[in-house]
């Protein structure tokens, strides 16, 4: 049964959509300019200077093998051996149509009809493929670079003070990420702990992340903390990201020498406050979410961090982590992690949360940034007699 063609007009739809926003100028620069600039993505570990002093027959072959080794090594093995399997696939097809050497006035090979279209169609697709690669390369070492800064920009290892120690580690779904946490030391003693997760995942969380701990550090230092702290951050976010983003946000100012904490929960997984008796606490007295409301209110939590407690911060990567079976690890399994006691520092605990997770998830690909927290009240320091 013969199949009806398409009426013209439906064509017409077909290849005005096919060729939207095509023009002359952006295909000439497919050639003249990403071409080139692939070319020279690929050939910078190239010795130029030493192929110039070889016969120009031996240079062709010597670039032609370099360059295809620098494009064919950049991709993963599985898909380099597909890569190789096409290129030989073609190869004996181009075999199976050669015919014979024509010798009238100049010798050439002559192939089956047809077989020329083919090999247009294939070196085109491996041109589209080589700047597609180049692209990809090209942000991956973008986002690599970026993940470097963002890193940079976050405590680094346990914070210690006279009665306090504080742990944080952040490991990001893809290259780049939106969690972050803080570890402020204030002019007065006390400690300002932060910990927050920006709606979403990869490069913009990551820019939004940045510009909000940038602007929580300046407040900090101009005084602000605590409600004020979260009404004017909010009212910053609101103002500059884009109305489809949000930010949930833990912050908490802690006192090492009392243990008195005071605390602002915006839209953030409740953390738990655990005692030294085995109890737990739910610090979720605060707000909603930053840049969701201009006129958004928050108020302020109080409690008391006692010698042996431990409060544990977490982003909802922690608790929403699903095993093969869509389990999630929840908030169960921090407190089965924390009450394990095989851990006997904030920087301890939280690498056993992170390798419970990876542990439950059996060691899947991460679907959301994973976060923690860990503030520990010590025992205070032994008074020495002089």
């Amino acid at each position: 049964m013969s199949v009806p063609p398409l009426p013209r007009s439906e064509k017409d739809h077909f290849l005005k959509a096919y060729t939207r926003g095509l023009n002359t100028t952006d295909l000439g620069r497919l050639f003249t300019r990403d071409a080139p600039d692939a070319y020279r993505f690929f050939s910078r570990s190239i010795d130029f200077d030493e192929l110039h002093k070889l016969p120009w027959h031996k240079r062709v072959v010597r670039s032609a093998r370099m360059l295809f080794l620098a494009f064919t090594l950049r991709l993963t093995p599985a898909r380099r051996l597909i890569y190789g399997i096409s290129l030989v696939a073609t190869l004996i097809g181009l075999m199976e149509l050669y015919r014979e050497m024509h010798f009238l006035l100049v010798p050439h090979p002559a192939f089956a009809p047809g077989t020329m279209w083919l090999l247009i169609g294939f070196l085109l697709l491996n041109l589209l493929v080589l700047l597609e690669v180049a692209d990809r390369l090209s942000l991956k070492n973008d986002l690599e670079i970026a993940r470097q800064i963002q890193q940079a920009m976050l405590p680094r290892g346990a914070f210690h003070a006279a009665e306090l120690e504080a742990f944080g580690m952040t490991r990001p779904a893809n290259t780049v990420g939106g969690d972050f946490y803080d570890i402020l030391p204030l002019r007065d003693g006390r400690v300002l702990l932060a910990l927050g997760d920006v709606a979403g995942k990869g490069s913009p969380a990551a820019l939004l992340m940045a510009l909000l701990l940038a602007m929580m550090r300046t407040l900090v230092d101009e005084g602000l903390e605590g409600a004020n702290l979260a009404a004017r951050l909010n009212a910053q976010i609101v103002k500059h990201a884009p109305g489809s983003r949000f930010i949930t946000l833990f912050l908490a100012t802690l006192n090492p020498a009392t243990g008195e904490m005071r605390y602002v929960n915006a839209g953030q997984n409740p953390p738990l406050l655990r005692r030294a008796a085995g109890s737990y606490e739910r610090l979720r007295e605060g707000g909603m979410a930053l840049g969701m409301f201009q006129e958004a209110a928050y108020k302020e939590g109080c409690t008391t961090m006692n010698a042996g407690d431990v409060i544990v911060m977490y982003s909802d990567g922690i608790t929403e982590a699903e095993d093969g079976q869509g389990q999630p690890f929840d908030e169960a399994g921090v407190e089965r992690t924390t009450d394990g006691g095989g851990w006997g520092s904030a920087r301890e605990l939280g690498w056993a949360l992170f390798a419970a997770v990876q542990v439950h998830t059996e060691e899947r690909r991460l679907l959301d940034d994973l976060t923690v927290l860990i503030a520990r009240r010590l025992p205070p320091l032994p008074q020495v007699v002089a």
